[in-house]
């Protein structure tokens, strides 16, 4: 009998994570290494939000709340949502979680049956199909390869769609690629969604304020009302606002998901930490403008980073149209040898070469579904990025 259930037998361990603890042991070594696999904003969290969560303490705000949040944060988010993407949603359709990935977990959880499918365009991050696997459904992955700029099309999705098909989850901007769907694209994508209608619709947006494209952010229920009872709006505070530690993540969507959302919560982790839900409602209704200088900095580092790793040999990096990633194809240097004569067989053989000689981290595509590439996160500074793509590109140039 195995000590372990079959749910857990299902998953992996996530690879991002493992990277970045593979990272810090190293560093707790004295290795020089430059660790760019961690998602996450080196910004810190803007003062009016530490305030609201230090004023949440004084004022002894550290009590159990509702399950799914408090009135104030439910208010909040249907504040943002109303602004930000001209959706209107009612506190009995709103969830409020710990991080946008228990949203998720949550969702998926609450809905999934053994032998549902779930839609999964590629590269994905690492956590959705697990998270399906976990709960007993099937993941259905549909490429969208380099040349498509990292993005399925409607023909894909008809032709992935069965009567079986409980979900299609969405993320844009895309986690690792960078991707963003266009309102014209996701009014596309909607059209097919439409003659199927017993497929719910799950937006992963929580890049939607890290965004560089020309047009604005759009999200498949405001481009598409007609979805708007079948779609899932997922969030969160953790990119745009920096806090990735408060761990607050939430969503719209129709009561009934919601409510089983909530049951499920219930009896897991109960609410969200009652200080980091006054910071949320803070981050959600105070001054944006900082974001707007934040994406700046962010694009001035997409660039040089884009830049660079498309001067390393064999790399061919597309230019992300938001989030902080970058996911290179790294097609051309498969099959090549290290001067120690490994073979670079895969993207993880290479990823491990660059840890173990060019003494930078990443995640390899295989974690992401979609192979040969990489993924790297430039959200750190100028000089760190400058240092670690020389690193690669000497790597690369080594390579016979």
């Amino acid at each position: 009998m195995s000590q372990t259930s079959a749910a857990l037998g299902r998953i992996q361990p996530s690879a991002t994570l493992a990277m970045s603890a593979r990272v810090n042991a190293l560093k707790a070594e004295g290795v020089d290494v430059i660790g760019l696999s961690a998602g996450e904003p080196d910004f810190d969290t803007p003062d009016f939000v530490k305030e609201a969560g230090i004023e949440a303490i004084r004022k002894n705000l550290t009590r159990y709340t509702d399950v799914d949040g408090t009135a104030d944060v439910k208010e909040a988010v249907a504040f943002k949502f109303k602004r930000d993407n001209g959706l209107i949603y009612k506190r009995s359709q709103i969830s409020v979680n710990s991080g946008g990935k228990h949203t998720l977990f949550n969702a998926l959880v609450a809905t999934v049956d053994a032998g549902d499918e779930v839609i999964i365009p590629a590269p994905y991050w690492v956590s959705y199909p697990d998270i399906v696997n976990f709960a007993g459904g099937t993941p259905v992955f549909i490429e969208g390869p380099a040349s498509q700029g990292y993005k399925i099309t409607p023909g894909q999705l008809e032709a992935a769609i069965t009567p079986r098909t409980k979900w299609l989850m969405l993320n844009s901007p895309s986690n690792p690629s960078g991707a963003a769907y266009s309102a014209d694209e996701l009014k596309a994508l909607a059209d097919v969604l439409l003659r199927h209608p017993h497929v719910l619709v799950m937006t992963d947006d929580m890049y939607e304020h890290v965004w560089y494209a020309s047009t604005p952010f759009a999200t498949i229920a405001q481009v598409c009302p007609e979805l708007y009872d079948r779609t899932l709006t997922v969030n969160g505070c953790s990119k745009a606002f920096s806090m990735t530690g408060w761990r607050i993540g939430f969503a719209g969507g129709p009561e009934w998901i919601i409510k089983a959302m909530s049951k499920l919560q219930s009896q897991s982790t109960s609410n969200p930490c009652s200080i980091s839900q006054a910071a949320a409602v803070a981050a959600l209704t105070g001054p944006q403008d900082f974001l707007e200088e934040r994406n700046s900095v962010f694009k001035k580092r997409r660039d040089m980073v884009v830049a660079m790793l498309n001067d390393a040999p064999g790399l061919d990096c597309p230019t992300p149209e938001g989030a902080f990633y970058v996911y290179p194809d790294a097609s051309g240097v498969i099959g090549k040898t290290t001067p120690k004569g490994v073979l670079i067989d895969s993207d993880e053989t290479l990823i491990g070469y660059f840890l173990d000689e060019a003494k930078v981290a990443a995640v390899h595509g295989a974690a992401f579904g979609l192979s040969p590439a990489f993924r790297i996160s430039y959200a750190t500074s100028d000089e760190v990025l400058k240092k670690a793509c020389t690193r690669i590109q000497e790597a690369c140039a080594a390579l016979k």
